[in-house]
């Protein structure tokens, strides 16, 4: 370390994280608190991160549904079902996420009709090439009201919004890492004895409630430990987001590197990042898991 920052002092490059109080200068086309290209560096950093937070958590939770719900269909009775299911997990796990990464971002912005002319999922949610219009509930008179939205001549008035770009990565990350999570959760059900399921079918319990009560309680076992990897996965995957123009806390260390020059303080910033949310999640997950553990007497 000393022999680099003398090398760095002889060539004239300048070192330290002071550059994270001086003005960015660069606008940021998505972001979840009030920024200006006026704003510190530190601000925009702040931006990024909250992106990564963003996607990180509601993909966290969608995976889980999806995944849980293509576990559960490879046990299904119906072989069109688990046939179904089968087909979504070899197909989208032996992808590269980079390429379904743009293929759902060339959908987004090539596929969908501009927004002039967007197409209504339900009552006030619209979907164009702009992204993804919906529903938001907003202070009113000391109430809180369901503000629609309104498809205008030029724009779509109201409500929330999500970007082409945040909704590419979202989908994507959730359909990929969905298809290793169904098969997290297909090996945590295996491992419950058979004999357990056939225990509650003689005391009459439904299905359902065999799967709710018997077998998911005993599978979270195996579960949760393969699980907490793929949440890490998640979390470090949308990296990726980079290539498709989210800007989230890489896209952000990039830009700014390029523009200060301070590499190697730019990528620890963004590693630190990386490696409290991995942390976090870990101990989240660790926690989680002793409380499901079961416990002898």
């Amino acid at each position: 370390m000393h022999n680099t920052l003398v090398n760095m002092r002889v060539r004239g490059i300048q070192s330290g994280f002071d550059f994270l109080t001086s003005t960015a200068g660069f606008d940021i086309g998505e972001s979840p608190i009030p920024y200006e290209s006026t704003d510190p560096y530190w601000k925009a950093f702040a931006v990024g991160l909250l992106n990564t937070l963003r996607v990180a958590a509601i993909g966290i939770l969608a995976t889980t549904l999806l995944g849980t719900l293509a576990g559960l269909g490879r046990f299904s009775r119906n072989a069109i079902v688990r046939g179904l299911y089968y087909g979504y997990v070899e197909l989208f796990r032996n992808v590269p996420l980079l390429l379904q990464l743009l293929m759902w971002y060339i959908l987004f912005t090539q596929a969908l009709p501009p927004i002039n002319e967007a197409i209504q999922l339900a009552p006030g949610v619209f979907i164009s090439k702009g992204g993804m219009s919906f529903p938001w509930p907003v202070s009113a008179h000391g109430h809180v009201a369901l503000q629609m939205p309104v498809k205008g001549e030029f724009i779509i008035e109201g409500g929330a919004a999500l970007t082409p770009e945040f909704l590419a990565l979202l989908l994507g990350l959730v359909v990929y890492t969905g298809t290793f999570v169904a098969e997290v959760v297909r090996a945590g059900i295996d491992a419950v004895p058979r004999g357990q399921t056939e225990a509650a079918a003689a005391l009459g319990l439904s299905r359902w409630q065999q799967i709710r009560l018997i077998v998911l309680p005993q599978a979270l076992r195996v579960i949760i430990p393969p699980l907490t990897n793929q949440y890490l996965n998640l979390t470090k995957n949308s990296s990726l987001a980079v290539a498709i123009g989210y800007p989230d806390i890489v896209s952000i260390g990039n830009t700014a590197l390029n523009q200060t020059g301070r590499a190697v303080e730019c990528i620890a910033v963004i590693m630190a990042v990386y490696l409290a949310l991995s942390l976090a999640t870990s101990a989240l997950m660790g926690w989680y898991n002793q409380r499901a553990a079961i416990r002898e007497r």
